[in-house]
């Protein structure tokens, strides 16, 4: 059974959101990743948002651009944790959508991570870390990417301008 539901408003998303499902591939993390808009399916998102739990989530990550209330109408319906990423527009470059899903009124909690891929990657790597307090497997595949991290820097001794 997945244990994160990553969620979007549109397949637009999807190249953005994409990070998210290949961090949680990384670290071992079986997920779900599927279009739920919160204003052309609302009836759905409320179904998905109620019944998320009892199908055996553990965290969603919602995914979403222009108004971005799709974040924010999940975690009205759940107690689970949601992580909201703010999906670039090409409006307002996805200012509009990261304040949207940050803005949130008091005792409706959405995680909210950077713009863009950056942002769905590390909402990826947020829901791991959940996962991972019971579930010693995905702790260790943490581990083991943070030490990754640390020597791939390490391994960069010094720069030196291109000859």
């Amino acid at each position: 059974m997945p244990k994160v539901a990553i969620v979007m408003g549109s397949n637009s998303d999807w190249p953005t959101m994409q990070q998210a499902a290949l961090m949680l591939e990384k670290l071992g993390v079986s997920y779900t990743a599927k279009v739920v808009s919160a204003h052309r399916t609302p009836n759905l998102l409320t179904e998905f948002s109620e019944q998320a739990a009892e199908q055996g989530y553990q965290v969603i990550i919602g995914g979403a651009g222009g108004a971005a209330h799709l974040p924010g109408m999940i975690a009205a319906h759940t107690h689970l944790p949601v992580f909201g990423v703010p999906v670039r527009s090409s409006q307002l470059n996805g200012i509009d959508s990261l304040l949207s899903i940050v803005q949130m009124p008091k005792g409706v909690a959405v995680g909210t991570l950077a713009i863009g891929e950056a942002g769905a990657a590390n909402a990826g790597l947020l829901a791991a870390q959940v996962v991972a307090l019971s579930d010693t497997a995905v702790r260790d595949a943490i581990i083991a990417f943070r030490a990754e991290q640390t020597a791939s820097v390490l391994a960069l001794d010094e720069l030196s301008l291109p000859q």
